[in-house]
């Protein structure tokens, strides 16, 4: 067996010339397979099958590695397997049948309502930086934007009259996002300044730096994190941060899942499907404060 997986690394070396670092990782994966055909008595790949790369993975699991690292064990496998094929030393793949272990996706961590009002209050409302920060904050809290869609923002994205943003998501989809009176209302004391800066009318950009360019996502960063500390939020905030809270926040308004899903301009549901969890203790609180019987 270690012959073959010798052979397999030059293949990985020459003809897809992998770096030495990944090589050596999938040596060290498939060394642990070697190791527990040795103590099989397994000693040539046609004596491998799917019980062997399944009982591959469950000693993987006693030897404490997680769901991803065993992934990761299982695609060396797998390619191994495939070259074993190619190379007629095995009729089937051992491996074709074996599924991935399930990971477990993290909770995105949402900021409280109010934590969220704090920061948009915190900008100075008597500068032209101040209120360009206070609409901006308010226009990703209220439409759920993200970092890359926000310094998109043209000032033709906004219709003030029906109320609304365009926002160009991943792909250049467009999707319309209403937004409520405090984040119009923000959008309105900005714009009101903005139309006096001396390089408003040659950027299209809506939010503008001092200097009259467009703000960058590391920028929007920057000034988050600053507000945030500013006002006492000690929990790590992020542009990403404002639109985990918007989804999360309504959803226990009552908001249903497919509305939040146009929302965020998600195309698959099962990927808005995970701020579902999130709002389990709402639903228990409720509960026990509403039900007459909890």
């Amino acid at each position: 067996m270690h012959a073959w997986v010798d052979a397999y690394l030059d293949h990985l070396r020459v003809e897809r010339a992998l770096s030495p670092r990944t090589l050596e990782a999938y040596a060290r994966d498939l060394a642990k397979l070697c190791a527990l055909c040795e103590a099989s008595g397994i000693s040539s790949p046609g004596e491998l099958d799917t019980t062997v790369v399944s009982t591959y993975l469950v000693e993987l699991g006693r030897q404490g590695l997680g769901a991803r690292s065993a992934t990761r064990h299982l695609s060396a496998v797998r390619g191994f397997s495939k070259f074993l094929l190619r190379e007629r030393a095995i009729s089937a793949d051992p491996a074709a049948l074996v599924e991935r272990p399930r990971t477990s996706r993290k909770l995105p961590k949402v900021l409280s309502v109010e934590e969220i009002g704090r920061i948009l209050e915190a900008p100075d409302g008597r500068s032209f930086r101040g209120l360009r920060d206070r609409a901006m904050l308010h226009v990703m809290y209220a439409a759920g934007l993200r970092v890359s869609e926000v310094v998109g923002l043209k000032i033709a994205d906004v219709d003030r009259k029906q109320g609304v943003v365009f926002a160009f998501g991943k792909g250049s989809k467009r999707r319309i996002v209403p937004l409520g009176e405090p984040a119009l209302d923000a959008l309105d004391a900005y714009l009101a300044v903005r139309k006096d800066h001396p390089r408003a009318a040659m950027t299209p950009a809506l939010f503008l730096s001092p200097r009259g360019k467009p703000l960058t996502r590391q920028g929007v960063w920057k000034l988050l994190g600053a507000y945030a500390r500013g006002v006492g939020v000690t929990k790590p905030s992020s542009p990403h941060k404002l639109r985990h809270s918007f989804a999360t926040h309504l959803l226990e308004g009552g908001a249903d899942l497919r509305s939040v899903q146009a929302l965020l301009g998600h195309a698959d549901i099962t990927t808005t499907e995970i701020y579902t969890h999130l709002t389990d203790d709402h639903v228990r609180t409720v509960y026990r404060r509403s039900h007459p019987r909890s």
